[in-house]
């Protein structure tokens, strides 16, 4: 007797906690008869194998989940363990089409997905898009002017040289986790000892201007939707850039097209292929656009709920469509849509309080499950749709750091930028965010 054929399959990778943030993806897996396998830290473990057991978590739908181990400040450190867990599922498993739903592992699903002969972005932009010095090598004339310190280097690099002010970033973090500005080779000199001695480390000049992200959904090689967000960062007061504000679409379209034009000539050269990338650019005082970095994966925070607020379509969806190799598109928005991430005081969080009728804070806790957010109809008033708790009750606060050290969020999208921009005011005024300062002070 011939062997059963093996089910079909399809491999999801990336932080457990990104996945139950956007559950969808495990549901239109489903829904097709597809065995769900997912890949993620070690780290996770815990968390995912606890989610699986209750058969009202969306983890429920997870049909084998491979652990790994590594480091995001060590270059390659997931590839071993992530290829060994993947051979174990040959000839198990016809997997039709992989997706990394968050950053830790797109390099390594790129490889998946060449070796396989799957849809993907390609190898150059799988392993590119997760290394910044790789992106001024590969994409030098988006770029600004810029210096690659490597692990040995840092006593022989000509500090005196550069221009400053200088952003300081390691290589291959994500969450702006290390993203410092700094103003005089002294300044830089004293930073670059607190970062650790294995990390390649990419110092360029600072690009004062406004921030955007452009997100694209390419297949064949072709983008099918592009679309402008704006962005807000912790810039204005302080020397990080950490992000507080999503706006879908960006209303002040000035900077539309050349943002567009760049964006599109940064994917051809990466020969970027199949999925969704997420480019950040900020227009320079010269009114050029300039990449900030590019990702090979689904935007973070809330943006993939902003985008089915403002178009009334999910994304998940598309994304799903373009890595089995079926035709995908996606509309233009119809509404404003916008996250709101509120700055807070240090100590322990004690309190979330908002005045607003009908909504009330969530607590979703650092790994929770974000509800699912129903759009609005275009002309429908301007509405606040969730606020969201990021952290637990008792946990410390303190600065703004990195995008982990966000607490409070809330989501809001109205059918003009002025009821947007009037609503935000609103919310704002009607959240009160309450640390003790004493009991942060024991942790």
């Amino acid at each position: 007797m011939s062997p059963a054929t093996p089910p079909e399959a399809f491999v999801l990778t990336g932080a457990f906690r990104v996945l139950c943030r956007n559950p969808r993806y495990l549901e239109e897996l489903a829904a097709r008869g597809l065995k769900i396998l997912l890949i993620t830290s070690e780290s996770h473990r815990d968390a995912a194998e606890t989610a699986r057991k209750d058969p009202d978590h969306p983890a429920s739908l997870i049909d084998e989940i491979a652990y790994v181990d590594g480091s995001l400040d060590q270059e390659g450190s997931y590839t071993p363990g992530f290829v060994a867990r993947a051979r174990g599922w040959r000839g198990r498993y016809t997997v039709r089409g992989a997706y990394a739903v968050g950053e830790t592992l797109v390099e390594q699903t790129g490889l998946l997905c060449d070796a396989l002969g799957v849809p993907g972005p390609g190898l150059r932009a799988t392993r590119v898009c997760r290394s910044k010095y790789l992106q001024r090598w590969y994409l030098e004339e988006f770029g600004p002017a810029c210096l690659v310190v490597p692990p040995g280097g840092r006593e022989d690099a000509d500090l005196g040289a550069l221009d400053y002010p200088v952003v300081v970033k390691p290589a291959t973090r994500h969450s702006s986790s290390g993203v410092v500005a700094v103003d005089d080779a002294q300044a830089l000199r004293e930073l670059l000892v607190s970062y650790p001695a294995h990390e390649t480390v990419l110092i360029e000049r600072k690009v004062t201007g406004q921030e955007f992200s452009v997100e694209s959904l390419v297949q064949h090689g072709r983008p099918v939707f592009t679309s402008v967000t704006r962005k807000e960062t912790t810039e204005s007061g302080a020397q990080t850039f950490v992000e507080l504000a999503h706006s879908v679409p960006n209303a002040r379209t000035e900077a539309d097209a050349a943002l567009l034009d760049a964006n599109r000539r940064m994917l051809d050269a990466l020969g970027f292929r199949d999925g969704i990338a997420h480019a950040e650019w900020r227009t320079g005082d010269d009114g050029r656009p300039y990449l900030m970095e590019v990702a090979a994966r689904t935007p973070g925070d809330g943006l993939v709920a902003l985008y089915h607020l403002a178009t009334g379509q999910p994304l998940e969806p598309e994304i799903i469509r373009i890595a089995l190799g079926e035709p995908a598109s996606y509309p233009a928005p119809t509404r404003f849509a916008r996250q709101v991430y509120l700055e807070h005081g240090t100590g322990a969080l004690a309190d979330v309080t908002l005045d607003w009728p009908g909504v009330r804070p969530l607590w979703v806790g650092e790994s929770g499950m974000w509800p699912e957010l129903a759009p609005g109809a275009p002309d429908d008033p301007a509405t606040l749709r969730a606020l969201f708790v990021l952290k637990e009750a008792g946990a410390p606060l303190g600065p703004l750091a990195s995008s982990d050290d966000r607490a409070v969020t809330f989501l809001i999208d109205a059918p003009t930028p002025q009821g947007l921009d009037e609503l935000e005011r609103r919310v704002r005024g009607a959240v009160t965010v309450t640390t003790d300062p004493e009991a942060g002070d024991e942790h």
